[in-house]
Formats: C-alpha cells, structure tokens, sequence
C-alpha cells in the first residue's frame, strides 16, 4: 500500500507538468474497485456527480483546484487495484459482499475551514450485514482555490495493522503540510483572504448541510468554450472560496443544477417561513455562454426586463420554468409550482445589467468573480441573501423574520392549515386612512384634481432639513463640527410600536394613548421651546435657535396637523397638554421591527469590527480608528454601505411611490398589494428618528448652551472651540457624557465626526448660494457644494 506521502508527492509532480490522467474508462475502474460511488467521490471533491460522471465518461476533464487530488487519489487507487484484479473481500466471510456500494463517501463537512489547501481522510468502508467492513475505504483530497496557509486537518484514521503503518502515516502529515505550502507558493492561487472572507467562513462552519456551499454562487464562463479541446465547464464560486464545476448546458438545466445538485441556498430565518432560494450571479462571459445579452438595450433597460419573444425566455418556457411577474431583469425568479411545502425557486442576479446599484454596492459589478461571491456572501451571511436591490431585500427582511402565516396545530383528521403568524402583518394588504395615504393614493380618487393637501390633511413625517443663521458669538468660533448619527433609522425602528394586521379605525376627540399606534389632528402650536422639561427639571433654553421638533422644516406649526404617535407623546414629554381632534388608532400593536433592527444592528457592528472599528473603543479611540476605516478593507466597507442601504432602503419601501409612464392619480399600482405598503410604519419609524434627534439636541443645549446651526436628517452641524466631536460633546476623564444626549461610538444611535469646516467656509458657502440659511449640514463633509446629501 503506497503511503500518503507518495500520494501527494504525485500532486507535486502534476504541478511541475508531471503524468497525465488515465483513460476515461479507468479512472471508472479505479473508482468502482475502490468501492466509491460517483455521488461519494463527487462530495469528496466537492463538485457535483454529473461533473464525475463527464469525467469518467470523456466529456470533459478535471481543472484546478480538484485536478490534482484527483489524480493523486487515481494513482493510489492504481498502485491498490492493478488492472486485472477484483475489488477486495469482504474482511468478514459471513458478511456478504455488495454488487453495489450502499453507503457513499462522507461529505467534506460543512465545519471544515474554507482555508485549508490540501485535506486528506479515508471515507467510511462499506459495512455488511454484521457491521464488519465490506471493502477497502477510499483516499481523500481536496484543494481549496483561496488560500493554502493553513494547516491541514490530521483526521485520517489510522491503520489498525501495524506500528509501522501508523508512523509511516504520522509522516506523512509532516509531508503533506510540506507539500501544500510548496503547492500554495507554485499556483499562487489567490491573494490572502481579506477579513471578509474570513467572517463568511467562520459563519459557513455552522452551515446547513443541505446549503453546504452557501446561499449564492457566482457563475463564470471566462475559461469555457474558447475553443480548447475539450471544453472546460462554467465555474461557480461560492462562498468561503469554494468553486464548483457547473454541467449544464443551457439555462434550464443551469436552474435544474442550483436546486438539485449545487447544495446552494440559506436556511430559513424564522420557523414558520421559508428556505432562502439559491442566487446565481451571472458574469457577462456566462451571459454568452447560456445565450443571454451583455448589456440590456436602452429599451430593455426603461422596461426593466428582455422582451417577451426573447430566445432565452421561450427556452425557459419550454422547459416548464416560469417567470414572475416582473420578468426576465436585472433580478429575475425562475420557478416551478410549490410541491410538497418546498419552493422551488431559483434566483438570478445580473451586473451587468445594473443589477447592483453602485449607491449601495459601489463597484461591485466590477469584481472578479470570487472577490465578487466574497461580498455578496458576507451581506447574505449576515442579513440575507440578497433578492433584488437593498431597499427590496431590507423589505424582504421584514418578512422573513416574521412571516404572515404559520401552520396551525393538525385538526382532528391530523390536517395543518395555514392560520395569521401572531406579531405579523398578515398576508392582506391594508388600504391606508386618507391622512396616511400619499397622493394619487386610490382612497384620495374624489380629491380634485389640483388639489393640494395640507398638514392638516396629510401626515408629514419626514426627516429634517433645517438651518438657521449664525449667531455673533458662533461666527467667532473657529470652528464649524458635524456630528451624523449611525443608522438613525435603524435605532429609531429599535422598540418601536406599530399597528399590525388589523386595520385602523377612526375616533372623534379621543384622549391621547402614547401606547397607542395610529395617526393624530392635534394642533402643537403652543409648545414653547424656550421651556420645556428635560428629565424631571424644567429648563429654560434659546428656543429660537433649536427647530421645532413637529415639523420636518423646523417651523413652529400653525394650527392642527397630522402627526404620528410619537410625536405627540414627545409634545407630552415636554411638558404640554394636548387634545386631539380626532384620530385613527390602530389598537391591535406590537415591535415588528426589533428583529429586523437586531439583525441589521449585529451585521453593521460586526461588518465594522472587520473594518477595526470595535465597540469596545473609547470616544477617542473611536475617532482614531475611524480615520481612514474603509480602506482597511474595501469589500467589507462595500458590505457596509450595503448594509446601511438596506436600513434606509427598507424603510422608504413601506410607503413605495407610483412609477412609471402608465400610472395615473386614483389608480393602484403593483406596491400597493403588499401588505407591507405601510405608509403608517414609515412614519412612527422617521417620527421617532426626527424626535431622537431634536431630544438629544435639547439636552445638550440645556447642558452647554450649545445649539445646532444646520440639522439635515442624522447630522447636525455645531460651532466649536475645536474641530473634533469631543469639542462639542463634553466627556468626563471617566469617559460619560451628558445623559441623554450624543455619545460617540460605533453602534447604531451613537455619532460619527462627519467633518469640519470654519465660520468663513459657510459664509462663503452661503454668500455664493444667495441663500443665508442653506444647509450646511449638507456639506459638511466634502466642503463641496456640490456634493452628496449626507445620510446613513
């Protein structure tokens, strides 16, 4: 029996040009004296059973990183099994010996680090009747594509013969080691994994077996069909590194893969919901090669889809594959018919064409197809496996934490039926009241024309955008500190009280619940500012340099207006009385969103940690560490700003507008049966967002004498005798700052330096504009009047 030293010595000999493959027909010799399946031998290499079955039947042949192992675990085959001889007996006489193996290689466990280059074990032998062993195990190898750094795993059992087979094997784990470090530094696969890559392997250690290589995969063709003989197989990288060869031939058969051979998708993030589908990543080489266009034309790009008659669609069609609604996009799904309680649903995100928005994903599209997998697998693994743009998939979030329906207890004749998912939103959509409903909304149909609704007809909750002029005493300031919020409105959804599935219902001059969810006409004009109770003390402030917490322009309101619970509890909190007018409360309440804020929360802060920015800094250290974070890691950064699309996102889809040529006032449109087009939601989260800020602004003023000169959504812009956060935001040697107002650090709710500018800068600024009161909270960090709006 050759030892495993040899084994991999012949490894080493393949990479310097050594033997060549055996035939066809004897590497299915080879196997099947062995003992192993093609399934067995598929798992062991990681790939799929079809690709060993175009192995052994000549179709194709073996590459990197399995073409080696392969031939090392042939060879040691050859040197066991000569030609000419039978597979081995079974060791016990009265054990009877299979025409078949029952039972296949154990699959390489989902636990195994995706950083190990070379890996060796000898799969279970097949066991009779008695559970003595049948045949001879089969060697194992595999080759990771990511990294060969790593010490390989000593799992192989030893033989129970003799002392000096077990020091031959002991051996020959010194030789292997050797020998992936030599082979890492001859192929030099790929650059060292980022910090990225190892967070999705250490999350893809407690995978589900059924998803063993991840949610997503990204299909590449760049080395099939160039015309070599014969032609190499798509490759599909996965997650943790992982690439898999990919038989199929046209895209039915691509789908076909995903869902049954690939082991690609994500377990369900709530009981009662279901399994992630599988996403396959398109790149534009495996665009041509299933028969799909580059690029979409400028028609195909304005309608959002290919067109109807196109090729590839009646080829899906003919396969009885089906499209959604939404057709064959930049996201399309590609379905069957649920059978059995199981989706089978495959999919597909295209680059190429404007699949990944570059506000959320940067350059993405752009990526080799690994570095790619890495990104979209580090977003999957910790918020979900992305199923269209940020703002659909914060959306889809929602629902996959906390699903409409479940099934219900089994019935006297042992039947289960889907029943309401207590704390959901139900499966319904809800048509909003009219003080809810945005325009052009069907429950405004009567509305004239032209007509334009005030606040004491529509409910404006929105974000900030306010400024005021400087003071004498702030011009002299030297300098001008933005402070911006981190994921303001994913710490504002954070216990949150919203309606649920029940709809609202209307009262005439009802007292004021804040425990209840709904929508108020309450007239707050006569909240003075200039005193107001912080804590369990009145305070006495400049109310003229503070904006008015009841509107989004920072006015002090006219009369009665529409506002969210929160806002009027805010007016109570401040020491007013208030009587609303009337109403329409939605009694049947709970926090929907802290699951979806906890997850996206855990994601953000860990995706920061990556980056070097850890909860456990201090205020100073906080500020240090983020100087210069993303470019520590530029695909974690990318995740992040993911990340942060998918709190805003999601947040803007609950009250998604018409769009589109074709739409018209009265009329519905596609958002609207959803039941999560909650216009109502949007507002209590945006509501407690704007009331966050103005408390926070309100306790450092009664603390300091410090106000706000400009406030634009989640940054507010402060004079100061210096240019960090620290000069605005006194802290203690101790470490605490003022209870109840900003605090510097990395978790959501907490505060960023957004920039630093002079006095001179915005006079400048404004003189230029014509505009003594432009916000220069929009500017603050590039200085440039042309520059982005700040947010999330």
């Amino acid at each position: 029996m050759p030892e495993e030293g040899v084994l991999f010595e012949a490894v080493e000999a393949l990479l310097a040009g050594g033997p060549e493959f055996p035939p066809p027909g004897e590497r299915a010799r080879l196997r099947v004296a062995a003992g192993v399946t093609q399934a067995g031998l598929a798992r062991v290499l990681e790939t799929s059973t079809q690709t060993v079955k175009n192995w052994e039947a000549g179709r194709s042949e073996p590459r990197p990183p399995r073409r080696a192992p392969y031939l090392a675990l042939l060879e040691g085959w050859a040197r066991r099994y000569p030609a000419g001889e039978e597979a081995a007996e079974p060791s016990k006489p009265e054990a009877p010996k299979p025409e078949a193996p029952k039972t296949e290689a154990a699959p390489a466990p989902a636990a195994a680090p995706a950083s190990t280059a070379v890996s060796a074990s000898t799969p279970a032998p097949v066991r009779g009747a008695t559970g003595a062993p049948s045949g001879r195990p089969a060697e194992k190898s595999a080759t990771a594509r990511t990294s060969a750094t790593a010490e390989p795993s000593a799992t192989t059992k030893e033989s129970a013969t003799t002392k000096e087979s077990a020091t031959a094997r002991k051996a020959a784990v010194g030789k292997r080691a050797a020998v992936a470090r030599r082979t890492a530094s001859a192929r030099k696969a790929a650059p060292a994994a980022s910090a990225a890559t190892s967070t999705v392997r250490q999350a893809a250690r407690a995978v589900d077996p059924r998803f063993a290589n991840g949610p997503l995969a990204v299909i590449d063709a760049a080395a099939a069909d160039t015309g070599a003989s014969p032609a190499r197989e798509p490759a599909a990288h996965c997650v943790g590194g992982r690439v898999l060869d990919v038989p199929a031939r046209s895209l039915p058969e691509l789908v076909e893969w995903a869902l049954t051979e690939a082991r690609l998708g994500a377990p369900r993030l709530d009981g009662a919901g279901w399994d992630a589908d599988p996403v396959l990543v398109l790149t534009r080489s495996a665009l041509e090669h299933y028969g799909l266009p580059a690029e979409l034309t400028d028609d195909e790009r304005i309608e959002g889809r290919l067109p109807a008659g196109h090729p590839a669609i009646e080829e899906i069609e003919r396969a009885d594959w089906r499209l959604t609604r939404r057709g064959f996009g930049p996201w399309a799904r590609i379905y069957r018919p649920a059978q059995g309680g199981r989706r089978r649903c495959v999919q597909l995100c295209i680059p190429s064409w404007r699949a990944l928005d570059t506000r959320s994903w940067g350059a993405s599209a752009d990526l080799p197809p690994a570095a790619l997998a890495r990104v979209l697998g580090l977003y999957a693994s910790r918020v979900i496996t992305p199923r269209g743009s940020t703002a659909v998939t914060g959306l889809e979030l929602m629902t996959a934490l906390r699903p409409p329906t479940r099934a219900s207890e089994p019935d006297e004749e042992g039947r289960r039926h889907s029943v309401h998912h207590a704390g959901s939103l139900g499966k319904e959509p809800m048509d909003p009241p009219p003080c809810e409903a945005v325009d052009g909304h069907p429950v405004l149909a009567d509305l004239p024309r032209f007509h334009v609704r005030g606040p004491e007809e529509r409910i404006f909750e929105e974000a900030y955008d306010w400024a005021r002029e400087l003071t004498d005493e702030e011009c002299l300031k030297p300098h001008l500190v933005g402070i911006d919020v981190n994921m303001a409105f994913g710490a504002a959804a954070n216990g949150a009280l919203v309606g649920l599935a029940e709809p609202p219902f209307h009262t005439v001059r009802p007292e004021f619940d804040p425990a209840v969810p709904g929508s108020w006409l309450v007239d707050l004009s006569h909240v003075d500012l200039s005193r107001v109770r912080v804590g369990d003390a009145w305070a006495r402030l400049r109310g003229e340099l503070l904006p008015s917490p009841f509107t989004p322009t920072g006015e002090t309101p006219k009369g009665p207006a529409w506002y969210a619970t929160p806002t009027v509890a805010y007016a109570v909190e401040l020491g007013y009385q208030v009587a609303p007018v009337e109403a329409w409360l939605r009694p049947e309440a709970g926090r929907y969103l802290d699951d979806w804020y906890r997850r996206l929360r855990n994601a953000y802060v860990a995706t920061m940690a990556d980056l070097g920015v850890g909860v456990e800094l201090t205020a100073a250290g906080y500020l240090a560490a983020m100087d210069g974070y993303k470019g520590r890691d530029p695909e974690a950064a990318t995740v992040l700003d993911a990340i942060k699309n998918t709190v805003k996102g999601g947040i803007g889809k609950l009250q998604e507008k018409a769009r589109g040529d074709g739409w018209r006032p009265g009329k519905p449109w596609p958002a609207l049966a959803r039941p999560t087009w909650r216009p109502d939601i949007r507002a209590v989260v945006v509501s407690r967002a704007r009331i966050n800020m103005h408390r926070k602004m309100v306790a450092l003023a009664a603390a300091t004498g410090g106000y706000p000169v400009a406030v634009l959504s989640d940054c507010a812009v402060y004079a100061a005798d210096g240019p960090s956060p620290l000069d605005v935001l006194p802290y203690t040697p101790e470490g605490r700052t003022i209870p109840g107002s900003f605090r510097v650090g990395v978790s959501p709710g907490m505060v960023k330096h957004e920039g630093t500018r002079t006095p001179l800068w915005a006079e400048e600024l404004r003189e230029e504009t014509g505009d003594p009161r432009l916000n220069l909270a929009r500017y603050i960090k590039t200085g440039d009047r042309t520059g982005p709006d700040t947010g999330e």
